[in-house]
This record gives structure tokens, C-alpha cells and sequence, in this order.
């Protein structure tokens, strides 16, 4: 069916960055068919929306993620990395069966598409990663995601424990299954967990089966000073430069958080193309420190933005994350630092590069495919509205500010009304399911 949105604030983010005002967005087909003024669709197959006083955005996009966790939501305050890892997430993730982990993949991604996030990169636990893609297949997500790879670690429960052999097997079998399905909406990212967690032969596997493949990498490196302490201490190296010298660099990968990087390994990122993501609640609520975002980005390193998972957020709202990126760094390096189009450009264009799709989302286009979120700023938080719009979008505009999301051109959000999904019935069966986890984990 195709859909018209008329009389929008169009924020294209194309390669002149154009912001047209009382402009038409027109979609045919799952892709971007025309923008302008006073379009028209032919024949009776067609859905007008009218956004005047709205923006209209390129689908939103989190380039960290664990669906997997969402369940584990107000359950794992209080702590520091590796200890939230050892006391808390890793124990929950154990708990899940195939039925838990699509009760929380239904969560995260209802909650996703409420908030305007479109696409995502997934990391998930080491079991039952069929459900999350199962979820995202039924309610319309673009999802790139993969099992967690853990062949190895420190105070592992008996249910994360897995042989390099069966990890790989895993993954490669589950790639075969979704990666490039339902209209290459669902990709396969392999995902080993962080240099703790995983053995050198797998990550020499990994790093050829990707090349290999044609699929992402994404991992976590550098989150926590300690974290790089003990890979120093096991490898003699930093966390980028061990990735690098395994051939885990390049555009294909993509690395969570860097808060902690030496002036060699930012090098490295630059160098070869490596994607950061950045997770400004999630370092701040595990106290492990701020990267220094506007000098990776003014170096030339590409950054995007992600929630990274509810148990170290609380929310996955990316409009929350936009505003810590655009306020947090001020202070250090000043007021000019992280303008609204830079933020809106990680969640967006970088977002887009982060998944290994900026050919075909993070900008609206024509011909590029149909991922849209309309934002209305006409609330009494984000009146007036300045003549730049992208002020009110990253400091002002909440997530219950979005209106319409339309992937591949479908309208999965109508008049913030879930079409995909029963919102009710995903609530409830996350409530059942939080809490048969908690009980069979008994910390």
C-alpha cells in the first residue's frame, strides 16, 4: 500500500542536509518514491497522513543493543561492570528459555518502535537467539543481530557455558537461517561477547568467517578501566589493538562504548573504518566513564548511538540518548561540541553505517527504503519551536512525542498506536516471564 505524508518538517539528512518545510514524503513499494510539495497518490491502494507541525525523520536507529536483557529491567542497579555482569546479568541471561527470550525481544522491540527506533544491532545471550529474530520478523523490526559468543570467562553459570566449537556452529547455523530473510529486514551480526569472554581461536574464526560471510562483527570493547586492565594483563595488549591485530577492524565491525581508549587505538578506528557505538546512560549508570565522543568524531571516526541494554539504562529510549550525547561532553570540551546535527547524524547516518545499511537507510531519499518516524513538537515541553527544528528533536523532544513509524514503508506505529503488536498482551507476558527468571536465577 502506498503511503503519502503531507505538510511535514522533512529533516532528509541527505548529503547537503536539507530541512524542507510543508513538504510531502511519498512511499511506494517499501522505498522512498518522492519528496516535494503537493504530491499525489493514483488509484484507491493509498494511506495520507497529514504531519503539518510534525518532523519527519529518518527511522532512528541503536547501533548497541541486548533484547535479551530487557526483562532484566530494575534488577541489576547499583554496580559496576563485570560484578553487574557476574552477580546479576549473566545468572538472568542463563535463566531464559526460548519462551522468556521472546517475551523480552517482544518488550524491547514494542518499546523500540514507540520510541521511533527503527533498526537495531543486537547482541544476545548464548541460547535460544531464534526467538529474537522470530519477534522481530513478526512485528516488522529491522533487526541485525546474533547469539553472544562465550567460550570462555570468569564465574560463568552452567548455562552460558559453551564449547569454541559449539559457538561457532551455533552461530553459523542461525546465520544460515535469517541472514538476508523477509526482505533482507532480518541480518546476521556475529557477536562474541568482549576479549574476556572469548578465546583467541574463536576470534580468529570469527574474523574469517565474517570476511568470509559477508557479515557484521559486534562486540564491546574498552567499556570498563578495569575490563582493560585485565586484557592487558592476559593479552599484553589494548582491547582495539588485540581486536585489530585479529583482523576485528574494519567497516564490517562494530565496537560498543571505547570509553577508554589510547591515542594508538583511536588511531586504529580511524585508520580502518571500525564503527564505535555510544552509549552515554549506560557508561553513566555503570560508572565506567565517558568517552571522549567529539574528538573521535572530529578525527574522523565514525560513532553512532545505542541504549545498550534496559538493566544498565532502564529505558531504551534514543531520544534520551541523543540529549545526554548532545549535553554530556559541554562541559570538557564546550557549548559548540556536539551540535543537534551532529547527535542526529549518529542516530541516524552512523546508526545506518553501524548495521552495514547506510546504502539504504539513516537518510530520507528516494530510491533508499522506507524506515520513517514522525516527531510531534507541538507539546508544551518543546514549545516554541525554534526555527532550527533539530533543536527541539535532540533537546527537547521525548519518545512519547512519536507519532507514526512506517519500516519498509509499513506503518508499524499509527497515531502512537502499536499496529504490529497487542501492547497489553506484551506487557503481561513480560511481567510472567521477569518473574519466573528472577525465581529460577534465586540470587
Amino acid at each position: 500500500m502506498d503511503l503519502l505524508l503531507t505538510h511535514g518538517t522533512v529533516v532528509t539528512m541527505n548529503r547537503e542536509r536539507e530541512v524542507l518545510a510543508d513538504t510531502d514524503v511519498l512511499i511506494q513499494d517499501g522505498r522512498i518514491a518522492k519528496i516535494g510539495r503537493g504530491l499525489k497518490v493514483k488509484g484507491a491502494a493509498r494511506r495520507v497522513l497529514d504531519v503539518r507541525g510534525q518532523v519527519v525523520l529518518p527511522g532512528l536507529i541503536h547501533g548497541h543493543l541486548h533484547a535479551c536483557q530487557t526483562l532484566f529491567r530494575n534488577h541489576a542497579d547499583g554496580l559496576e561492570l563485570l560484578d553487574w555482569l557476574r552477580e546479576r546479568i549473566w545468572p538472568y541471561e542463563a535463566a531464559h528459555d526460548a519462551e522468556s527470550l521472546r517475551a523480552s525481544a517482544d518488550l524491547t522491540f514494542a518499546e523500540l518502535i514507540q520510541s521511533g527506533a527503527t533498526a537495531a544491532l543486537d547482541m544476545g545471550t548464548v541460547r535460544h537467539y531464534d526467538s529474537v529474530f522470530e519477534s522481530a520478523r513478526d512485528c516488522g523490526f529491522r533487526l541485525t543481530g546474533g547469539k553472544a559468543m562465550m567460550d570462555t570467562g570468569h564465574s560463568l553459570p552452567a548455562g552460558l557455558r559453551e564449547t569454541t566449537e559449539a559457538s561457532l556452529a551455533e552461530s553459523l547455523a542461525l546465520l544460515e537461517r535469517w541472514h538476508g530473510t523477509h526482505g533482507d529486514r532480518l541480518r546476521y551480526a556475529f557477536a562474541p561477547r568482549f576479549v574476556l569472554s572469548c578465546t583467541e581461536p574463536l576470534l580468529k574464526e570469527v574474523s574469517r568467517l565474517a570476511k568470509e560471510k559477508g557479515v557484521r562483527v559486534h562486540t564491546h570493547a574498552s567499556e570498563n578501566a578495569t575490563e582493560c586492565d585485565l586484557v592487558r594483563q592476559r593479552i599484553g595488549l589494548d582491547n582495539v589493538a588485540y581486536f585489530h591485530s585479529l583482523g576485528l577492524s574494519g567497516p564490517h565491525v562494530t565496537l560498543a562504548h571505547c570509553v577508554w581508549l589510547t591515542a594508538e587505538e583511536q588511531r586504529l578506528l580511524r585508520e580502518t573504518g571500525t564503527v564505535v557505538c555510544h552509549c552515554p546512560s549506560s557508561n553513566l549508570k555503570l560508572a565506567s566513564g565517558i568517552a571522549k565522543v567529539p574528538e573521535l568524531m572530529d578525527s574522523g571516526v565514525h560513532v553512532c548511538l545505542g541504549a545498550d541494554g534496559a538493566p544498565c539504562n532502564n529505558n531504551l529510549d534514543i531520544f534520551l540518548e541523543m540529549r545526554l550525547a548532545a549535553l554530556l561532553h559541554k562541559p570538557r570540551v564546550g557549548p559548540l561540541a556536539m551540535p543537534p546535527m551532529r547527535v542526529l547524524e549518529m542516530a541516524t547516518l552512523e546508526g545506518a553505517r553501524a548495521i552495514g545499511m547506510e546504502k539504504e537507510v539513516g537518510s530520507l531519499e528516494e530510491g533508499k527504503r522506507a524506515d520513517v518516524t514522525v516527531v510531534d513538537v507541538r507539546g508544551l515541553h518543546t514549545l516554541p519551536t525554534p526555527q532550527n527544528v533539530l533543536d527541539a528533536v535532540v533537546h527537547a523532544a521525548r519518545s512519547t512525542d512519536v507519532c507514526h513509524v512506517a519500516i519498509d514503508g509499513q506503518l508499524v506505529l499509527k497515531d502512537r498506536q502499536l499496529l504490529t503488536m497487542d501492547a497489553h498482551d506484551v506487557a503481561e507476558r513480560a511481567q510472567k516471564h521477569a518473574t519466573r527468571i528472577i525465581e529460577r536465577a534465586n540470587l
